[in-house]
């Protein structure tokens, strides 16, 4: 016996003999009947949130859906429990492709009547004016799902999936059929569909009819596309917004490559001493809210700041708003996404095989030489991801646009004002998220195309005990006469932004003070108790609960999919990876508009909940548990899987016994990560906050807009504390790479 077989033996049993293979099927339309019976078919806004069980048979606004169906006037419910009883009489039948047809006919009768009618019928009647001029008008109404309709969609779902299995697909593995399904549902309901709903409406006019030149004129308005500021330099006149974007997406893409390509080979190939501190500076961005690099600057180089202040007392210059605008913001977001792309280049750098590089020295190749020939061409593929993030980063940034763009208008920015300024222009705003799309998907298919077919592998299953070579002594200057300073001014910014909370007024009293942190998050003692008495409190907790809720069902889902990708093959798989990691493509601004426009109407209305919240975390956040659980997985060993299926293991037990406990520092990466985003991101929720919601990035906004930026870096300081804990403990926990090379030896004394 092998030794992986061996290990599978000793961990798990193989299934039972007699273990009924249709009890998965009564299981879940047990859970379909429950869905019907137990709890609400609608959501309730004002009845502990969406679940009013103990209403179900009292009130025709908290009733089941049988009840609905029977007594207040919505048969269209009937077909639902019609869809189960076909499935029932499926799973009555030996298992065989005659249950699977009868599976998949109930699963599928059962959500297309309900999806149909749910679309079709909303809190008005009819939700389409041409149903009503056809049909007449409806007199039942109905809100948004509640749980009952979600259990009884999630149970047809899963029979329909069931019975596919049963027909032969996915070798018969009703897991693996239930994963893929369940899971391409969740892609397509939360990902392609509401961008496909905004981006729809670009074709509608104000009045509703649909129009294909209406979305040509939106998209070619002047204001988007204008050129005027190349034909009058200095005249006043600005580009358009498209092109400011771009242009901005470009530059931003080029520096943060470029400085984080240096920082790269200078921890890893130029001395080791700066490899700690690089670390503090990659680690900045992921812990700190949008704004704080922004505010920084302003600090510094805002009409108040110190550098203004230094020319009006030096040489008598008036302090100016010259740094607003494009500059600001360019140099903002390079201080910002510079430290992911180090990380990026990193991981690159550490993965050249220092054997390609010993085997041109070998051949008499100089150091520069092989640097050039060798080293330089296989960082190709992080250069390409690291421009790529870059440019979506930039396009998909909010928070410094908003903090130091001034006049200077970009398409997030736009985006922004035309859902929530006074024209709420849905239009409008579907038509710059068609143009942020396409930049985005652009330079991703760019990307994909040129490397698409190269091959760049580096690490095999091989060892590699080389020394990794120097940079040779040209490039070395030049990394550190680049790197080395731009480091030094990272940290005097992120110095400037922190302590900006602790002066009473920056630019006019700089007397030490703790006035801004007690307005934000003061505690008093009260006649009941604690009394949580600062104005941040609200948003802290709201933020802290939501971002725990979201982390783990978003590691989870990633995990599942990595694991789908990564070890089963089935007909659309490429369809379903490019779904899973379209959120990464799309910019944060887009998706937040999609949830606005695709959930605030039946069934699925969402709108103004903490769950769309949730939803946008957990779907935002998504690519980075799938690409941490794909890259386990190509670590693992398939033998590990097929000696446990030999062992007549099923899919779950091998998931949960053999895969999952050698995922662990995949999933708690995708954990923390996924925690610390949710805290920290602001475009794509800018939109989905309400007063009872307000997450803290929104509240840091407020609070910038009426210039009050003690209070807001107050708030900054206490979530980079936060968030550095999670850090440290993620870090702790999950340790380096380890790549089995020796380190240099040791100078001769």
């Amino acid at each position: 016996m092998s030794a992986a077989a061996a290990a599978a033996h000793a961990t798990l049993r193989a299934r039972p003999q007699g273990a009924s293979v249709n009890r998965p099927l009564w299981v879940w339309l047990a859970m379909g009947v429950l869905g019907y019976l137990v709890f609400p078919w609608y959501a309730q806004q004002d009845a502990n949130g969406l679940l009013a069980v103990g209403q179900v048979f009292s009130s025709e606004q908290a009733a089941n859906g049988l009840m609905q169906a029977a007594l207040f006037g919505r048969p269209w419910l009937w077909l639902g429990l019609a869809g189960l009883a076909v499935a029932g009489l499926g799973a009555c039948l030996p298992a065989g492709r005659k249950q699977g047809t009868l599976l998949v006919a109930g699963g599928a009768l059962g959500l297309a009547a309900l999806l149909l009618s749910g679309f079709a019928i909303g809190a008005r009647g009819w939700a389409f004016e041409w149903m009503n001029t056809s049909l007449g008008e409806l007199g039942a109404r109905q809100p948004g799902m509640g749980w009952g309709g979600f259990v009884v969609l999630s149970a047809l779902l899963v029979l329909l999936s069931f019975g596919v299995a049963r027909r032969g697909f996915f070798k018969g593995d009703l897991f693996v059929a239930a994963a893929v399904v369940g899971c391409g549902s969740l892609l397509a309901l939360f990902i392609v569909f509401p961008v496909l709903k905004a981006l729809s409406a670009a074709f509608f006019l104000e009045d509703g009819p649909f129009s294909l030149a209406v979305v040509w004129e939106r998209i070619a308005h002047e204001r988007n596309f204008s050129l005027s500021c190349l034909a009058n330099l200095g005249g006043g006149q600005r580009c358009g917004v498209a092109w400011n974007t771009l242009f901005l997406g470009l530059m931003t893409a080029t520096s943060t490559t470029l400085l984080g390509t240096f920082m790269a080979l200078m921890a890893e190939r130029a001395s080791r001493r700066y490899a700690r501190p690089l670390n503090i500076v990659a680690l900045l961005p992921i812990i700190t809210p949008p704004f704080v690099v922004g505010l920084g600057l302003i600090l510094l180089f805002g009409r108040a700041g110190v550098f203004n202040q230094f020319l009006e007392y030096a040489f008598g210059i008036t302090p100016s708003r010259w740094f607003y605008g494009w500059l600001g913001v360019w140099v903002a977001q390079t201080f910002a996404f510079t430290p992911i792309a180090f990380m990026i280049m990193r991981g690159v750098v550490q993965g050249v095989a220092p054997s390609l590089e010993e085997a041109a020295q070998t051949l008499r190749a100089s150091p520069h030489r092989t640097f050039m020939t060798v080293t330089l061409p296989l960082l190709k593929p992080g250069l390409a991801n690291a421009f790529l993030v870059g440019f979506i980063e930039s396009m998909a940034d909010f928070g410094n646009p908003i903090v130091v763009g001034g006049q200077f208008s970009v398409l997030s920015t736009e985006i922004f004002f035309a859902i929530v300024g006074a024209q709420y222009d849905q239009g409008r705003a579907a038509s710059l998220a068609w143009i942020l799309t396409f930049f985005a998907l652009t330079v991703f298919a760019i990307q994909r195309g040129l490397l698409g077919k190269q091959n760049f592998t580096t690490v095999s299953g091989k060892g590699d005990a080389g020394i990794a070579m120097p940079l040779p002594t040209g490039v070395r200057r030049v990394v550190h006469s680049i790197a080395l300073p731009w480091m030094a001014f990272t940290l005097i910014v992120y110095l400037f932004a922190l302590a900006g909370g602790f002066v009473q007024t920056w630019g006019r009293d700089y007397t030490i003070t703790l006035a801004h942190f007690r307005t934000a998050f003061s505690v008093e003692w009260g006649e009941f108790g604690v009394v949580w008495a600062g104005t941040a409190w609200n948003s802290f907790f709201t933020t802290l609960k939501l971002a725990a809720i979201s982390a783990p069902l978003t590691a989870t889902l990633g995990i599942a999919i990595a694991w789908l990708l990564a070890r089963t093959e089935f007909r659309g798989q490429g369809a379903f990876e490019f779904a899973a990691l379209l959120a990464f493509a799309i910019p944060g601004t887009v998706l937040g508009v999609s949830y606005i426009l695709a959930f605030n109407v039946p069934p699925f209305e969402l709108t103004g909940t903490a769950l769309i919240i949730v939803l946008c975390f957990m779907f935002r956040n998504l690519p980075v548990g799938v690409r941490a659980g794909t890259a386990a997985f190509k670590q693992l060993d398939r033998s590990l899987d097929e000696a446990s299926v030999m062992l007549r293991a099923g899919s779950v037990q091998t998931l949960r016994h053999v895969v999952l406990p050698l995922l662990k520092p995949a999933l708690v990466a995708a954990l923390v990560y996924s925690f610390v985003r949710a805290i920290t991101t602001v475009s794509a929720v800018i939109f989905l906050v309400t007063a009872e919601n307000e997450l803290a990035t929104t509240y840091i906004i407020g609070r910038v807009g009426n210039g009050d930026y003690g209070v807001a870096l107050a708030y900054c300081t206490v979530l980079i504390i936060l968030m550095s804990a999670s850090i440290g403990l993620i870090q702790l926990l999950v340790g380096d790479r380890k790549l089995g090379r020796r380190g240099a030896a040791p100078a001769a004394h």
